[in-house]
């Protein structure tokens, strides 16, 4: 309820408007905001401003200041490699260490189907480079009854964690080149230094590179000698389309590998295979994964580093987003390309 209380009875109160201090000459600006809650620190200056009388809210016992509102819902919602920033304004950011931004969607939607809650995340399954802002949260109204909270807090609960970051675990990489003309030294090798430089910003390394032609036995051989040297992951690079010359899918599969998918919804990126040897992800590269800053490669590897196993309808569902819209200045992966 708001009313007008003297300036000495006002701590505790909570303000409902700005108040301004001018200094003649030298400022203007903001000395309280609202929703500020009065301390006996704060009467002096109040005074000095000519405030004997403010306008405040008292809370009733069922009401939250939109500060601690925050403050609850941010510690619910908020999983490992995230940390909180402080109340700004009723607001709280959402701070990641580097890895894999997870965002429980369904819960999210949920919390923000709460009247006067608003929690905002960026686009769950993208690599955080560095530490930065990934969500942030806050609640309309300067009081909000404290059942909405309790409310989120019950959805975060059952859901924890709705916001996290995974690290990315430093894999090592084996690299299978494919094509005649690459192992016979009529054309330079491309994809190999790209591989290196893609891997090590995820914080992995290849272990070897191993050219080996356009025999399906060679390709085989060569992933299997990769899995019985401790290789993390395989990635098999060309060979990827439907000309009959093109055999790394089916070498893919010679292997025993359980295959999850060959093909994607993604441009550039639709010849992507997928497979599990052991537990071992297998992944047979298309050729746009050189020539692209951004294709399926970005898509799927940093998710497989931070440990995830991908189903078929994990690929299927890149398919809205999965259109790169060809941008003259690349922004990945501040972009809707798969997301």
């Amino acid at each position: 309820m708001m009313k007008a209380i003297p300036v000495e009875q006002a701590v505790g109160t909570v303000l409902c408007h700005d108040l301004t201090r001018i200094v003649p000459g030298e400022h203007k600006g903001r000395a309280f905001r609202k929703g500020h809650i009065v301390t006996e620190a704060d009467i002096p200056l109040l005074l000095s401003i000519g405030k004997e009388h403010l306008y405040v809210l008292n809370l009733e016992a069922h009401q939250l200041h939109e500060d601690e509102a925050a403050l609850r819902i941010a510690t619910a919602a908020a999983g490992p490699g995230i940390s909180l920033s402080e109340v700004s304004e009723g607001r709280i950011n959402f701070m990641a260490s580097p890895g894999l931004l997870c965002v429980d969607v369904e819960a999210l939607n949920a919390i923000n189907a709460i009247d006067e809650v608003a929690l905002a995340t960026m686009h769950s399954g993208q690599f955080i480079a560095a530490r930065r802002a990934v969500a942030g949260t806050r609640v309309v109204p300067l009081v909000i009854d404290e059942s909405k909270i309790r409310q989120v807090e019950r959805i975060c609960a059952a859901s924890y964690p709705v916001v996290q970051v995974k690290p990315l675990r430093s894999h090592s990489i084996g690299v299978v080149t494919t094509g005649s003309e690459i192992f016979h030294g009529r054309i330079k090798d491309k994809f190999g230094p790209v591989m290196r430089d893609k891997f090590a910003a995820l914080g992995s390394s290849v272990m070897g590179q191993r050219l080996v032609g356009d025999a399906p036995e060679a390709t085989r051989d060569a992933i299997l000698s990769f899995i019985g040297e401790g290789a993390d992951m395989v990635v098999v690079t060309g060979g990827m389309s439907v000309d009959p010359d093109d055999q790394t899918p089916a070498s893919i599969r010679a292997t025993g590998a359980e295959v999850v998918t060959y093909g994607s919804p993604t441009f550039p990126g639709v010849m992507f295979m997928l497979a599990y040897l052991n537990d071992i992800p297998v992944l047979g590269l298309p050729g746009c994964v050189m020539y692209y800053r951004a294709s399926i490669f970005d898509l799927v590897v940093p998710r497989l580093l931070a440990g995830e196993r991908l189903a078929k309808r994990d690929i299927t569902s890149l398919g809205h987003g999965g259109f790169c819209a060809g941008c003259e200045a690349c922004h990945h992966p501040v972009c809707p390309f798969g997301k």
